[in-house]
């Protein structure tokens, strides 16, 4: 066999490694990921504060001790599920800020979108539905935090529509909590029901287009002073 054969590579030890065994970094990843799918698996029937690290790492299959290498504490695992979680919802915005929704039903369109989105990736928000109003302190802030971001992100945005250019600061983001609010109540109402059946989403999803154009309405009536 020729010398320059890309079969097998041959390090110093003198050892041949496949091109196709994982790299370091990618075995880290997957451990990685194994513990957060672990943890939000473990966290379907509990809250984060009941949750222990030798439950997490069993869970996962890794020893104890392997966890510091991915996680500094609990509480750092804890905000990297809180940031995943918030990238649906940043997902969403997104999408409409490039144009990508319907403009003939827009709230239909960003409604249909969330209930997706929602229904991807219950267990975060199973997560987030019970940790934001108790629980862990610093993730109960964190979570706080990151609907703060998202909601200056939006008003942001909503500077730019056509009658809202000319809406305070202050006002765009008091628009911008009341949208964000009704998005996050809408994903609360869809993990929290427990069948996921058509019926039960066609009602919740009835529900949260009246109530978003209802938000509407009031824009439209809306003076806004500087």
């Amino acid at each position: 066999m020729n010398s320059r054969t890309p079969s097998s590579r041959t390090g110093r030890s003198g050892r041949s490694r496949s091109r196709d065994s994982p790299s370091r970094e990618e075995r880290k990843e997957v451990t990685r990921r194994a513990i957060v799918s672990a943890a939000l698996s473990l966290l379907e029937e509990r809250s984060f504060a009941a949750l222990s690290l030798r439950e997490v790492t069993r869970e996962a299959g890794i020893a104890p001790a392997a966890f510091y290498r991915h996680f500094e504490s609990m509480e750092a695992l804890g905000l990297v599920l809180i940031d995943e979680s918030f990238r649906a919802l940043r997902d969403l915005l997104r999408t409409a800020r490039t144009g990508k929704l319907d403009p003939s039903r827009v709230i239909e369109s960003s409604v249909d979108m969330l209930i997706e989105g929602v229904n991807q990736r219950r267990e975060y928000w199973r997560f987030i539905g019970r940790e934001r109003s108790s629980g862990v302190t610093v993730l109960r802030y964190a979570i706080r935090t990151e609907i703060r971001l998202v909601t200056s992100e939006l008003a942001i945005d909503l500077a730019r529509f056509p009658g809202l250019n000319a809406w305070s600061s202050e006002d765009l983001n008091i628009l911008a909590r009341l949208i964000v609010n009704a998005m996050i109540s809408i994903a609360e109402a869809i993990e929290d029901t427990a069948d996921g059946s058509d019926a039960a989403l066609a009602d919740i999803k009835r529900t949260a287009v009246k109530q978003l154009r209802m938000i509407v309405v009031g824009v439209t009536g809306w003076r806004s002073t500087l």
